[in-house]
């Protein structure tokens, strides 16, 4: 089934984690070793900058008492700003669904905290599937019959992946940022995007690829899953290209991919033949945010939508995971 976009919103901290910063923890990077690998300048971190210099991230007891922002207040956040765009009164909303990398509970579930936050006293759920979380709530949906879903949907994909970085060291600590994006979704009534096709698949064989263990951090294997990411996202979108231009008018195909690495979004866009206009980023200055990232690249261009852009949506993430949407902007919505 088709699913109708209303409303995005996005939120990110204030502090900013510069290339210097890193620099000054002395862990053997750089400005121009990080520039080079991943494309990063800059990521925001919803803990202070002390505390990160004083303590390295070294106790993760500590984090979540130290942070300014939890993840629950970021995807609220991101929330308030999505209802506003798609001019809606929160009480219109009757399901919230979330997804995450680092849920910073085991229970209850993010949404349940997202929608406290809100005021609402609706069903909440989480669908996590690492940094395909957004694609993956998607997908959930399009699986759902329409006359069970309620009017609106508030689907919500947050990350602080701050809090579990080890910064001493330098492959890990130069890459990522915490975000939170938001939209309002409906099954039935139209609004200024379609959803016209959502998916996502799955290789549990290499689960052990990217992992963030119950009381520790970050690790994966870096190489792998770099190759791993390129080959999903080049495949989504020649995937979402061929749908489109099956069409009697083909329209060009914006690409906006997983944050994570823009050497790797690079790579695609010369393998696609991709043209600079039609590639959207924010990676550079807010590095990878998780599940947030590619969903935050939409919304932090809402309004220079037009009626003729059809956005890929992709994403990959642990699982290993990967999941891909069709954004349609309409006239006149």
């Amino acid at each position: 089934m088709s699913l109708y976009l209303h409303g995005m919103g996005h939120f990110h901290p204030e502090n900013e984690i510069t290339n210097r910063f890193l620099e000054a923890l002395d862990i053997g990077t750089s400005d121009q070793w990080i520039l080079e690998r991943v494309g990063i300048r800059v990521r925001r971190t919803s803990l202070p900058l002390d505390y990160l210099q004083e303590t390295r991230n070294g106790d993760l007891r500590a984090t979540c008492e130290a942070a300014l922002y939890s993840n629950a207040e970021m995807g609220a956040r991101a929330a308030e700003l999505a209802l506003r765009r798609a001019g809606i009164e929160r009480d219109r909303i009757g399901l919230v669904i979330a997804g995450s990398s680092a849920p910073e509970l085991l229970t209850p579930a993010e949404a349940a905290r997202i929608a406290q936050r809100l005021g609402l006293e609706v069903p909440a759920l989480d669908v996590n599937s690492a940094c395909a979380s957004f694609p993956a709530g998607l997908f959930t949906l399009s699986l759902m019959q329409p006359e069970r879903l309620p009017e609106f949907v508030l689907l919500v994909a947050v990350d602080s992946l701050t809090k579990v970085t080890d910064y001493r060291d330098r492959a890990t600590a130069v890459l990522f940022g915490d975000a939170a994006a938001a939209a309002v979704i409906s099954p039935r009534i139209p609004g200024r995007a379609e959803i016209l096709h959502a998916t996502m698949g799955s290789r549990p064989s290499a689960a052990e690829k990217v992992e963030i263990p119950r009381s520790g951090y970050f690790r994966q294997d870096g190489r792998a899953v770099q190759m791993f990411a390129i080959r999903r996202t080049r495949q989504g979108y020649e995937g979402l290209r061929q749908i489109t231009a099956a069409e009697p008018a083909p329209r060009p195909l914006h690409l906006v991919g997983h944050q994570a690495n823009l050497r790797v979004l690079d790579q695609v866009c010369r393998r696609c033949g991709i043209p600079p206009e039609q590639h959207h980023t924010n990676v550079e200055l807010f590095g990878n945010t998780g599940s947030a990232s590619a969903p935050s690249v939409v919304s932090m261009s809402w309004e220079k939508w037009g009626p003729l852009d059809d956005i890929a949506l992709i994403a990959v993430g642990g699982g290993l995971s990967w999941g891909r949407a069709l954004l349609r902007f309409r006239e006149g919505a």
